[in-house]
């Protein structure tokens, strides 16, 4: 599957970026990197719809964009020349190969890409890294729900689950999830190429870990909750600050109860119970 990359010159650039980038996340965008001059933002070609770009239009700031179809075979050279190690305080370390390991943090986790989003640098992927923490995984069961790289799924295995199912709709990214967790010695994590239909109808999850956009995650939160065993931890993320009450209110109407959120730049994640 190609992915199709956006490059936004944006007029001024801020606030314009954010405002872009909380319009494309509606859009299906699924990876964003800001620029001096705008954004990068990045969408499955299957999911894009170029007159939704279009119809946009913005009384504060102006843009303009190229469109260029992303191969598959272009995107290991891409990262390997740019990806630099993520570190989620000391508490973990997401890096390639070719990185040394670093014998400051508590978890280390190696990763190749491929064409799968995912890299640890977006601020969601370490927002929900670093609210993982604040659980407890010993012996418990978790879904992965848009497993991009199985980053979330590889770290749930390392702070002690023991059963763990990743779901994506992206072919290339259950590939590199199964990859990247055998390079990581957690081969016995399952991952499943769909979508919320393939979740079962009965209490089967002590944690949901479900990193994808608003839009996706109002539409699953009920699934969520028939999966989610009673007591269990269900933590959101892949959406923007201004966009945690309306997902909060929708998560206490069918029947969570709000935890607490965090936020890093203007990326959110929420922490809900059931």
């Amino acid at each position: 599957m190609d992915y199709i990359q956006y490059s936004f010159t944006v007029t001024p650039p801020e606030p314009g970026s954010d405002i872009l980038i909380a319009h494309l996340a509606d859009f299906g965008f699924e990876s964003f990197s800001q620029t001096e001059t705008g954004v990068d933002a990045y969408i499955q070609s299957e999911l894009e719809n170029e007159s939704d770009i279009k119809g946009l239009n913005f009384e504060d700031f102006k843009f303009s964009y190229i469109r260029t179809i992303i191969p598959k075979t272009n995107w290991n050279e891409e990262w390997e020349k740019n990806f630099n190690p993520v570190y989620v305080d000391d508490l973990v370390c997401i890096r390639a190969h070719f990185h040394p390991k670093s014998e400051s943090v508590k978890h280390d986790i190696v990763i190749t890409p491929k064409m799968s989003f995912g890299t640890g640098h977006h601020d969601t992927t370490w927002l929900m890294s670093k609210t993982m923490f604040g659980l407890n995984f010993k012996n418990t069961s978790v879904l992965d729900m848009g497993c991009g790289t199985g980053i979330l799924a590889i770290l749930a295995k390392q702070l002690g689950a023991t059963k763990l199912l990743g779901i994506d709709i992206d072919d290339w990214s259950i590939e590199n999830s199964i990859e990247n967790a055998g390079i990581n010695n957690c081969s016995e994590i399952d991952f499943k190429k769909g979508d919320a239909s393939l979740l079962p109808k009965s209490e089967t999850f002590d944690i949901i870990l479900a990193n994808i956009n608003k839009n996706v995650l109002k539409q699953d939160l009920a699934s969520y909750f028939t999966c989610l065993k009673k007591n269990g931890y269900l933590l959101l993320s892949g959406f923007f600050t201004a966009d945690i009450e309306e997902l909060k209110q929708l998560a206490l109407s069918i029947g969570f109860s709000f935890e607490e959120n965090y936020h890093k730049n203007e990326w959110a994640v929420i922490k809900l119970k059931k």
